[in-house]
């Protein structure tokens, strides 16, 4: 048996944080273009890329985004939560090899509704590439003799 770290809804506090960080390679950008079918030149392509107002090739805005899904599966709150909204801003480009690091922070918890809305930014060292909210839930802690 597997076992995994679990924050339970009960653990939750706002205020509290976890991060994801990241640097994506030219094959996380042909995997994640294979399986969206986004094959944007402006991410391949660097001639075109550097007639774009980004001035080069970027990783694609939605793989950059997906740490903040990554955070809420490994470890806020962990295992088993589910994903229901995530409101997006992108900020800056990310290049190829920069690494990207992902925070999630509780904003507030609904206890009656088992909901919890979270404040989520990506950085590259101090700039902010993404920002934006998302709103989960959580497992409850189960009962003291199981069931």
């Amino acid at each position: 048996m597997t076992v995994h770290f679990v924050n339970y809804l009960e653990d939750l506090l706002v205020g509290q944080t976890a991060s994801y960080t990241k640097t994506f390679t030219e094959l996380d950008l042909t995997a994640f273009a294979d399986a969206t079918h986004d094959n944007n030149p402006v991410h391949f392509d660097e001639e075109f890329a550097e007639t774009t107002p980004f001035g080069g090739r970027v990783v694609h805005g939605m793989l950059t985004a997906s740490l903040i899904s990554t955070v809420l599966a490994k470890s806020l709150p962990g295992p088993g939560c589910i994903y229901m909204t995530q409101n997006l801003r992108f900020c800056s480009p990310v290049r190829i090899g920069e690494p990207v690091t992902a925070t999630v922070t509780v904003r507030s918890i609904d206890q009656p509704k088992n909901r919890i809305l979270t404040d989520t930014v990506c950085k590259v060292g101090d700039r902010l590439v993404v920002e934006g909210t998302a709103l989960f839930m959580a497992e409850r802690r189960p009962p003291l003799g199981g069931v």
